[in-house]
């Protein structure tokens, strides 16, 4: 008898028994192949072949130990870690996704780390599912909108650790009067280290109840609803806290003593609250402290401390914000060898910056809103520069470095109102790392220095400076931002423009330009905001320029502007709706040395607002916020011709302002489509007719302008045009317009009662004529014909004819 070959035996065992021991469970399988077509149930577009895809690789043919974003450990393989996160980033808008599509997941009890952030789930945690997942390390649930309070059950998880869910919308207490999850956590059987929950609106009984997890070693509570004062012995009650965030709320009191006994503490942010009293100095003497945030509060600092504060060489980022620092920067500042982060803005600080501080070489330094003088040394920009230097807001002067360019890791420049003079230095222009360069409101002039087109230069604000000539024709190819108003430039636009193909918003108001509007405006794809006010341009408005898309605000008031509006508004489809994205303007920020430990470490820049004529006064908007504001002004040129009806498509728009032309006709019956529209100014033309009953309809109006016109008879009455108080001088110089609105009583044969406007009333006066002209004559008809049908009139006989006839008597 043969001997089997060892050969095959090894092979046969390796296949039967060992092979299958590499491939996930079957059923862990299949509750993610569930979990997929849950995706793909409620958004059909996720599937596909495009890399973006996360969950490509999930297949019935394959382990799925071997598919992306499963991690498996262990002999039998099992399934220890999902990362699904941001599974719908390449969709828009990105779908609603209920809290029940976890359900499959709750079958794979191996799970260690479970990250599910940023998908847009909805609802309230699961929490008797989560209670299956008894092996759960660390659980990301952040980014989502998840709403209730938190389920006890993820308190009782034997093993988590790491607990996020920040960013959601949870309310309530941590424990919220459980019994049984209060008496596990009090036991001390918690394993529970991280607890992030910062942008809910948690109150002040989430804050007492956290104080229970004494094994915590992170807490984040920033961007919430607190407003009581911090728990006097919570420096007893946390003892191994390293990193402590309570920043964004509504903290009142002073820093309690207790928080000395915090002797792990390394990161501690308490900044933008209500805390009042001393800063106390112990706050340096924690030896291992990097990160210290009291900035935007009520707190002051002790101005007659000189060389008290300890040198603490682990110290990094000092954030002292509205602190009440007075006099020159204090010298103890210059201990702390290792700071690379100092925000001392808003205080009342002066002098010149000393060389001792020049030398310290910080990474991010902001020092706006206060009273420093002099000129910029040439030493701050040598070596290792700041990446962010913010020095908006107070008296420094004189011209720039020429070597202020040549600052290696210059990232953010802020010098907006000071007293800076001169020219722009060349080497700015050619700076290899600015991405955010803000000059606005100083005393610059000259021309433009050559920009590098190849730069990485995005955000370029000159306005209100004293620079002259031609607008420069050279910009960075990544510009998004181009702010030159308020200087003294002259000639047209420059055909360069069109090579800004990432430029969203160009504000060139307040100059000297002249010639025509061009058309290649309308080549910029991207723009979102375009401001020509206050020039001399001339002609036409193009036609192309309405073809602007993602157009949002465009401003041309205050010029010499004639001929028509153009009639194709409706292809402006950027103010057909209210667009639900925020501009990429403000994703400009200090993200350099940031992680998610460091979220506190971004630093919020202080973006100009765009001044636009704002309800009969000039108002600025903030660029954070120009994502619901949707603007047309027209207004002081020479523009004719009738108003085009296309201008009611514009459903969007908040404020319409075509007054000050030559425009003539009737007002429009569709402007009672411009559902959004809270200003609408069509003052000092020559329109004619009524206004039109649809305005009644428009419930966000708040200003009404048709003074100076040709207009008759009552205003409307019902609706908002019913309940609005409007000032008289709104209505003034016209024919004889009256109604309650203004208190003008109307003569008898003018009333007309309050007018119900159906949604569908779209139609143009001459239909409704054309229904008169039509309907009159069948009625009579019918009239008649319905008389002679029950014998109203007889008809004589021929012999008396000449009789009058005679009525029946009934």
């Amino acid at each position: 008898m043969e001997r089997p070959c060892p050969l095959l035996t090894f092979f046969s065992f390796f296949f039967f028994f060992f092979l299958p021991c590499l491939s996930c469970p079957e059923y862990q399988k299949q509750a993610l192949l569930q979990f997929k077509s849950s995706i793909l149930a409620i958004s059909p577009s996720f599937n596909s072949s495009d890399d973006s895809d996360q969950l490509q690789t999930w297949n019935s043919s394959s382990s799925c130990c071997g598919w992306g974003e499963v991690e498996c450990r262990g002999i039998p393989r099992v399934v220890i870690a999902l990362y699904l996160t941001n599974l719908f980033i390449r969709l828009s808008p990105q779908p609603q996704v209920e809290s029940t599509i976890l359900a499959p997941l709750f079958h794979i009890r191996s799970l260690e780390n479970l990250y599910i952030s940023d998908n847009n789930i909805q609802g309230e945690i699961p929490g008797v599912g989560f209670a299956n997942l008894s092996n759960l390390v660390l659980l990301d649930m952040s980014g989502n909108h998840f709403k209730g309070s938190i389920p006890p059950q993820l308190f009782r998880l034997p093993y988590l650790r790491e607990l996020h869910l920040g960013v959601n919308s949870l309310t309530g207490k941590l424990l919220h009067d459980d019994e049984e999850t209060e008496k596990y956590v009090l036991s001390g059987t918690s394993n529970l280290k991280v607890l992030s929950l910062f942008g809910h609106k948690f109150s002040d009984g989430m804050l007492l109840s956290i104080l229970c997890l004494k094994g915590l070693e992170f807490l984040d509570l920033s961007y919430n609803d607190l407003s009581m004062e911090i728990p006097t012995e919570i420096g007893n009650y946390l003892p191994n806290i390293s990193t402590l965030a309570l920043s964004n709320n509504r903290l009142t009191g002073g820093i309690p003593s207790s928080m000395r006994r915090l002797s792990k503490l390394r990161l501690l942010f308490l900044h933008n609250n209500l805390l009042t009293g001393e800063i106390p100095t112990w706050l340096f003497d924690f030896k291992g402290l990097e990160d210290l945030y009291v900035g935007g509060n009520r707190l002051i600092w002790n101005n007659s401390v000189t060389m008290e504060i300890a040198p603490n060489p682990s110290l990094s980022r000092l954030d002292l914000k509205s602190c009440g620092l007075v006099g020159e920067i204090p010298k103890w500042i210059s201990n702390q060898t290792g700071l690379r982060f100092l925000d001392l803005s808003k205080n009342n600080l002066r002098g010149e910056l000393p060389e001792w501080f020049v030398e310290m070489r910080f990474e991010a330094l902001i020092l706006s809103d206060n009273e420093f003088t002099g000129s910029l040394s040439p030493r701050l920009f040598s070596g290792l520069s700041p990446g962010v230097l913010a020095l908006s807001r107070n008296n420094f002067s004189g011209e720039l470095p020429k070597n202020i360019g040549f600052a290696t890791f210059l990232w953010v420049l802020s010098l907006k109102e000071n007293n800076f003079s001169g020219p722009i230095p060349q080497s700015l222009a050619q700076s290899l790392s600015l991405q955010l360069l803000d000059l606005s409101r100083n005393r610059f002039s000259g021309h433009f220095p050559v920009f590098n087109p190849d730069k990485g230069l995005a955000y370029i604000d000159f306005p209100f400076n004293d620079f002259s000539g031609e607008v420069l024709t050279t910009f960075p190819m990544r510009t998004r931002f181009l702010a030159l108003g308020g200087n003294k430039l002259s000639w047209g636009l420059p055909f360069n423009l069109t090579n800004l193909c990432n430029l969203e918003r160009l504000e060139l108001q307040d100059n000297l330009l002249t010639g025509e509007l061009p058309n290649f405006l309308s080549r910029i794809s991207t723009l979102q905001v375009l401001n020509l006010r206050n020039n001399s341009f001339q002609g036409s408005i193009p036609q192309s320029i309405f073809n602007l898309r993602s157009l949002r605000i465009l401003d041309v008031s205050d010029n010499n502007l004639t001929g028509e509006i153009p009639k194709e508004s409706d292809n402006l489809v950027g103010m057909l709706e209210t667009p639900n994205l925020l501009s990429s303007i403000i994703e400009i920020n200090y993200l350099a040395y940031s992680t998610w430990l460091r979220q506190e470490e971004q630093v919020r820049l202080d973006y100009r607002d765009l001044v636009v004529n704002w309800k009969k006064s000039k108002q600025g908007i903030s660029t954070d916020k120009l994502n619901i504001y949707t603007l047309l002004d027209l207004s002081n040129n020479q523009l004719s011709g009738q108003i085009p009806t296309s201008l009611g498509a514009l459903k969007a728009l908040k404020l319409l302002n075509i007054s000050g032309n030559t425009l003539y006709g009737k007002i429009p019956i569709s402007f009672g489509d411009l559902e959004d529209i809270e200003t609408l100014d069509l003052s000092h033309n020559k329109l004619s007719g009524s206004i039109p009953p649809t305005l009644t309809k428009l419930q966000q109006l708040t200003i009404l302008d048709v003074s100076n016109n040709e207009l008759v008879v009552p205003i409307p009455d019902g609706g908002q045009m019913g309940t609005l108080v409007l000032d008289p001088n709104y209505f003034a110089n016209n024919n004889g317009l009256c109604g309650i609105q203004i208190r003008v009583p109307c003569p008898k044969e003018q009333l007309t009662p309050p007018i119900k406007i159906e949604e569908d009333d779209h139609k143009e006066p001459w239909l409704l004529w054309e229904s008169v002209w039509i309907g009159y004559p069948i009625g009579l008809l019918l009239a008649i014909g319905i008389m002679l049908g029950i014998g109203y009139f007889t008809v004589p006989s021929p012999s008396n004819r000449r009789h009058p006839p005679q009525r029946p008597i009934r």
